[in-house]
């Protein structure tokens, strides 16, 4: 079994360490730790996401934007 917990480190505490110790009892288990990327940081990881972004900002700051309703999208997409 595999569990991945992403928190922030503020949050890491005596419960997460029991909550680990009882999805795993009397088990060995493999901690591994890594800095995980903010969503931000993810999208713009790449240049083709970076530009694909940059792109979708100016349309949508110079005006050009498709707007729905909530029912024109319900029926779009049902």
């Amino acid at each position: 079994m595999t569990i991945n917990y992403h928190l922030d480190l503020s949050e890491l505490s005596i419960d997460v360490t029991n909550s680990i110790k009882a999805a795993f009892p009397g088990k060995n288990i493999d901690i591994t730790v890594s800095e995980s990327m903010d969503e931000t940081e993810y999208l713009l990881a790449t240049q083709a996401n970076r530009e694909s972004l940059e792109k979708s900002i100016r349309q949508a700051e110079q005006g050009d934007v498709v707007t729905f309703t909530m029912e024109e999208l319900k029926k779009k997409f049902s």
